[in-house]
C-alpha cells in the first residue's frame, strides 16, 4: 500500500543556495549551461569514450582526463575525483564555500555528495595491470579511488571542511537525495550550511551494463518522443552550498520529497505511485498546492516505459497543464550526478525565466498526457520541480523558487 501525503508539520523552513555551479557536457560552470539552455543545444556525440565499441551518444565532459588533483590530493586521483575538481573550480564556489566556513565554522559545514558508479574506472584499469597471479597492483587505492565515498571524503578535504559528511547512492537519485539529506541536518540543527550535489563519470561498466539491459539508444535520446528508444549516458559534477542563514536574495530549496516503491530492480512502477508520492512529499514539505508549481523538469529518461510511468504520475498530481521538460537531450542521463544537475537547471530556469526545451524530441508521443515543451521558450516561474527516480523505486523531487513565494 503507497502512504497518502505526509502531515502538514513535515514543513520546513526554506534553505538558501548561497552558491552553486555545475559542469557537464555543455560546459564547465555556469555560463556554458545558460547559453545551452537559452540555445536548446545539446552537448551529446557519439561515443569515442575509452575502448568502448558501442554505436550510441554520451555527454562526456571535455578536458576532465586533463584536469589534475592538488599535489596533497593526489592519492584520490581517478576520473571521478578530477570531475570534482574541475566542477568545484567554476564561479567562485570554492571561495563561496571559504566565506560560508568563516561564518559558521568548518566543523559546522556538512557534505553530502551522490553518486552511483563512483570511480569504477580506476578498478577496470587496475585489472588490465593484474600481476599473473591474478593480484591487483599495489598502487591501488581503492578506498580514495573506486569506493563510493571517495567523492565525499575528496569534497570535504578539498574544502577543509570538517562536519557530517556522507555519499549517497540511490542510483539515479542519488544527488537528489543530497539535497534533502542536508536539509535535514539544517533543520535539526545539527549543522548550519552544506556543500551537497553529486559527481559521476563515464566507464565500461556503466556503457556495456546499460547496453545489455537493451536501454541504450542509438542516437541522442529522445524524451517523450514517440519513437524514443532509451537513454543517452551522460556525466556531470553539480555543486551547491546550502546555509541556514544564507543571501535573503537568493534561490530556496522550498522542500523535498523522497519515497521508495520497490516496485522491481530497474522498472518503474507502472503507474507512477512512488514517483508521485515523492511529488506530493516536497510540496507538503513546502506548503504549496499542485497549483503553485510553474515548471516540471522531469526525470524524463527516454525510455518506453520511464516516460510513461513519470506521465500519469505528474498529470494525476499536477493536472496536464503545467510546463514540462526533460534536458536529459542536452546533457544525457548522468546517473548519480543527474539529480543535482537537473536540480540546478531548474533553479536556472527560474533565474532565467525560461522554460528549457527538449533537443532531440521530435514528434510527442500522443499517449501522454503532460504538457511537453519541445522548444525552449521564456516564462515567469517562481516555483520550479526536479525529478529524480532510481533503480529500485528510489525516487526523489525537489522544490525551488525565490523567498517572495515561501511566504
Amino acid at each position: 500500500m503507497i502512504p497518502g501525503p505526509l502531515p502538514s508539520n513535515s514543513r520546513v523552513r526554506p534553505i538558501p543556495l548561497s552558491a552553486y555551479t555545475m559542469t557537464s557536457c555543455l560546459g564547465a560552470g555556469l555560463a556554458p549551461a545558460r547559453r545551452a539552455l537559452r540555445a536548446g543545444a545539446s552537448g551529446l556525440a557519439p561515443n569515442r569514450f575509452e575502448t568502448v565499441d558501442l554505436e550510441t551518444f554520451v555527454g562526456e565532459i571535455a578536458g576532465v582526463d586533463a584536469q589534475a588533483l592538488p599535489r596533497p590530493l593526489a592519492a584520490f586521483d581517478c576520473r571521478n575525483n578530477r570531475a570534482a575538481e574541475l566542477g568545484l573550480s567554476q564561479d567562485g564556489f570554492i571561495a563561496a564555500v571559504e566565506k560560508a566556513a568563516s561564518r559558521h565554522g568548518r566543523a559546522r559545514i556538512g557534505v553530502f555528495m551522490g553518486t552511483s558508479t563512483a570511480g569504477i574506472l580506476q578498478t577496470e584499469l587496475a585489472y588490465r595491470r593484474r600481476a599473473p597471479d591474478g593480484s591487483l597492483p599495489p598502487d591501488f587505492d581503492y578506498r580514495r579511488t573506486h569506493n563510493t565515498f571517495s567523492i565525499a571524503e575528496y569534497v570535504r578535504t578539498r574544502l577543509g571542511l570538517e562536519g557530517p559528511c556522507a555519499a549517497i547512492s540511490t542510483a539515479c537519485s542519488s544527488s537528489a537525495k543530497a539535497f534533502a539529506s542536508a536539509a535535514r541536518l539544517i533543520e535539526a540543527g545539527l549543522i548550519d550550511a552544506a556543500v551537497v550535489g553529486g559527481v559521476d563519470t563515464l566507464c565500461l561498466t556503466t556503457l556495456y551494463g546499460f547496453d545489455s539491459l537493451q536501454l541504450l539508444s542509438r542516437d541522442p535520446c529522445r524524451p517523450y518522443d514517440a519513437a524514443r528508444d532509451g537513454i543517452s549516458i551522460g556525466e556531470a559534477a553539480a555543486f551547491a552550498l546550502l546555509e541556514r542563514e544564507g543571501d535573503g536574495g537568493a534561490m530556496h530549496l522550498l522542500g523535498a520529497g523522497e519515497s521508495c516503491d520497490a516496485h522491481h530492480m530497474s522498472a518503474p512502477h507502472p503507474e507512477g505511485l512512488g514517483a508521485r508520492l515523492a511529488m506530493e512529499r516536497a510540496l507538503d514539505s513546502a506548503g504549496l498546492a499542485a497549483a503553485d508549481v510553474d515548471y516540471v523538469n522531469l526525470h524524463g529518461t527516454a525510455t518506453p516505459s520511464n516516460d510513461a510511468a513519470e506521465d500519469r504520475a505528474v498529470t494525476s498530481l499536477l493536472g496536464a497543464a503545467v510546463p514540462c521538460s526533460s534536458t536529459k537531450g542536452m546533457t544525457g542521463h548522468a546517473l548519480g550526478a543527474a539529480g543535482g544537475l537537473e536540480a540546478l537547471i531548474a533553479v536556472l530556469a527560474i533565474e532565467e525565466g525560461l522554460i528549457p526545451g527538449s533537443p532531440g524530441t521530435r514528434t510527442i508521443d500522443p499517449q501522454l498526457r503532460a504538457n511537453y515543451v519541445v522548444s525552449g521558450r521564456e516564462a515567469a516561474i517562481a516555483v520550479a520541480m526536479s525529478n529524480s527516480f532510481g533503480f529500485g523505486g528510489s525516487n526523489c523531487s525537489l522544490v525551488f523558487g525565490r523567498p517572495a513565494r515561501t511566504a
